[in-house]
């Protein structure tokens, strides 16, 4: 393969609110094209104002797009699917610098369709708004399976262990989460289908794996938000945690291993709602710390970058599933158009 020529690379997340008047707006931009009660949008909102309206996670991609311009050899730009800066803000200032083909890094580490092809789709239509000027934007492979992402995470898991209590901490059990989406995409997920599952169990084997000392782990999923008559994965996070106390396991460890920086979904859902259960039902717990700008993870990035810029890089996976595509075939996690956030 012979070596292409990228002239920056894009950052893109989901975005978040940065302050109280933000939250219905974004939450409406979230959502947008769907009927989402009112009610609904109250209670999700309800999450961000317990932060005073602000999501941590624009800040985090602050301080990610940092770490990455010190350690990539590009013109890093960031763009956001649903609040400032947008996607089409980031794109129409690349077009302006001149860039002509760049590299997307996108923080969703998993298959699926609101985890990759609706980045992919308005990647294309904020390309399509800023007009022929737009350059090229093409997708990093997910890295659920690379060591840059493994390995804080095991590093991360080994810290929660060592906060609880030294009399509970040898029967703890790890308990991974990752944000729960309908079964129907998840089955429609990846090239064959049933790869978001299937990724999100292997990413917790391997960093189970990594912390060692024997510690029972699970997957959970936390943070759904579709109406009662859609099945989406399970177990929830709050039902995994009754059942432990009910068995009488003495604690356990939150591995926030579906998500990459400790936005809403992490700061409230675990460190709130499940929090809170946890004391209730006599379950001590403590949560490991997402990725964030862990010097392995912002390494990884560039490792990917370079992977794609070829011909000689090489594709580091570790685990059985081995390194995932660069293109998506056209018919990967397509079938599905439900957001799973604030439904």
């Amino acid at each position: 393969m012979d070596r292409v020529t990228y002239d920056a690379l894009l950052l893109v997340s989901f975005g978040g609110p940065e302050g109280p008047d933000d939250v219905l707006p974004f939450l409406r931009t979230v959502t947008r094209g769907r009927s989402v009660p009112a009610e609904r949008l109250a209670e999700v909102a309800s999450h961000y104002q317990h932060f005073g309206g602000v999501s941590p996670i624009n800040a985090q991609n602050r301080a990610l797009l940092a770490a990455l311009r010190a350690a990539v050899d590009l013109p890093v730009y960031w763009g956001n699917r649903n609040w400032h800066p947008f996607l089409a803000e980031a794109i129409r200032e690349m077009a302006q610098a001149g860039v002509r083909r760049a590299l997307a890094f996108v923080t969703a580490a998993y298959m699926s369709y609101s985890s990759c092809r609706q980045y992919l789709d308005d990647i294309e239509g904020a390309r399509r708004a800023v007009g022929p000027d737009a350059p090229v934007v093409e997708r990093l492979r997910h890295f659920f399976n690379h060591p840059g992402f493994v390995r804080p995470m095991v590093r991360h898991t080994q810290e929660a262990l060592a906060a609880l209590p030294a009399e509970r901490r040898t029967a703890a059990h790890l308990v991974f989460t990752a944000h729960s989406i309908p079964v129907t995409m998840a089955e429609e997920s990846g090239p064959a289908g049933g790869a978001y599952p299937a990724q999100v169990r292997e990413a917790a084997a391997l960093v189970a794996a990594g912390v060692g000392g024997g510690h029972p782990w699970q997957v959970a999923y936390q943070s759904r938000s579709g109406p009662p008559s859609v099945p989406w994965l399970d177990p929830d996070v709050l039902d995994v945690l009754r059942a432990l106390a009910a068995s009488g396991t003495p604690a356990a460890v939150l591995v926030p291993v579906g998500f990459v920086s400790d936005h809403v979904e992490v700061v409230y859902d675990l460190d709130v709602e499940a929090a809170e259960l946890a004391a209730s039902i006599g379950l001590a717990t403590t949560r490991a710390a997402t990725v964030g700008t862990a010097p392995e993870f912002v390494a990884m990035v560039a490792d990917l970058v370079a992977e794609r810029r070829g011909p000689a890089a090489s594709r580091t996976a570790v685990g059985r599933i081995g390194p995932a595509h660069d293109t998506c075939p056209t018919l990967c996690c397509g079938g599905s158009r439900l957001d799973p956030r604030a439904g």
